[in-house]
């Protein structure tokens, strides 16, 4: 492994083994990925900063408000603020681990340090959810009133206006680099800023005598962070059960039939580690190839491929002689391969 996470193009067996490189690599195997690879973990730490800042001055203004006029339905939204800004530590210092390089125990890097970051986030909205909903059952089984209702409006409009910023700033980022954590967390700020609306409802109910409004609308509040749980909870399992887009897939296999040498492909594997792609692909070529001619071949396949497919860093691509007779090359294996594997390419 060259750096953090320079990919070596060349020829990969599904097992482990590896032929070493025949060729002078190019610039896509060292300095350049892992400038790359350094300059997305920057994107993401600063996304984070810049939010925290936003998400923290936003919260102390609701706060004060919330002191000063007893509002559970504004108690709910600061509390979200708050754990939304609070997720800025555990994603920071995933990227952070992220930038480490590949050791002989961690033979993949510390990628995936943001999936398990994702775990926290998604805990830490389920207990802003859960506090705001405790507080709102608690005022309407025990009503009481809401004062400054000026001041109540005026910080859920600062909330909405707050949180649609960071959404907008974290969802770029995290779709740029590649982050499923960082995307989740822009979305979590999202619903936020339409439940800091919510608010006004609440207020609104409250200065024309209903006094349940502002605890009904702290529940629909809590109600709301749910959907976002859920929404970014089944975001974090599919990264951890390592599901890619079914289009990446098809682009791969696509890019590979392209390539000059290649008469067929076979299994195509991808998973994310944190916010890159990694790729283990089977290719057919001509059976009388030498080594050196089949090993171009999975050069130039890999080389197509990180150009061809976002976010790509790494393809191992594995050559096998073409088979016209149907011949199974790997079927010594065969018996070997753990249920769910992809079946070796053995024929045409």
């Amino acid at each position: 492994m060259d750096g953090e996470d320079g990919p070596r193009h060349g020829h990969g067996h599904r097992h482990g083994w590896r032929l070493p490189s025949l060729i002078t690599p190019h610039s896509h195997d060292s300095v350049d990925k892992v400038d790359a690879a350094m300059e997305t973990s920057r994107d993401g730490i600063r996304a984070l900063w810049i939010s925290l800042a936003v998400l923290g001055v936003t919260a102390a203004v609701q706060a004060a408000v919330v002191a000063l006029s007893g509002s559970v339905a504004l108690l709910g939204d600061t509390l979200h603020n708050v754990a939304d800004a609070l997720t800025a530590v555990p994603l920071g210092i995933a990227f952070l681990l992220g930038r480490r390089a590949a050791t002989r125990r961690y033979t993949y890097g510390f990628g995936r340090a943001e999936d398990l970051a994702g775990i926290v986030i998604v805990a830490i909205i389920a207990g802003s959810a859960a506090l705001a909903g405790y507080q709102a059952v608690e005022r309407l089984l025990h009503p009481a009133d809401v004062s400054h209702l000026l001041a109540v409006s005026a910080a859920a409009v600062i909330g909405f206006i707050g949180n649609e910023t960071v959404a907008r700033y974290r969802i770029q980022v995290g779709r740029r680099i590649g982050s499923a954590a960082l995307v989740a967390d822009g979305l979590h700020a999202r619903t936020d800023g339409f439940t800091s609306l919510a608010v006004l409802l609440g207020a609104g109910g409250v200065a024309i005598g209903w006094r349940w409004a502002d605890p009904v609308v702290g529940l629909a509040i809590t109600v709301a962070i749910t959907l976002v749980v859920k929404d970014a909870a089944r975001e974090i399992y599919r990264r951890l059960m390592d599901a890619v887009d079914p289009a990446l897939v098809d682009q791969v296999e696509a890019t590979l039939r392209a390539t000059p040498g290649v008469l067929d492909v076979g299994a195509v594997q991808l998973r994310w580690i944190g916010h890159r792609l990694r790729a283990e692909c089977d290719i057919a070529v001509p059976a009388d190839l030498t080594v050196l001619a089949a090993h171009t071949i999975a050069v130039e396949a890999e080389h197509r491929l990180i150009h061809a497919v976002p976010r790509l860093t790494s393809a191992i691509v594995h050559t096998d002689p073409h088979s016209r007779d149907g011949a199974d090359h790997h079927a010594d294996l065969a018996h070997h391969r753990p249920r769910g594997i992809p079946p070796a390419l053995s024929s045409s």
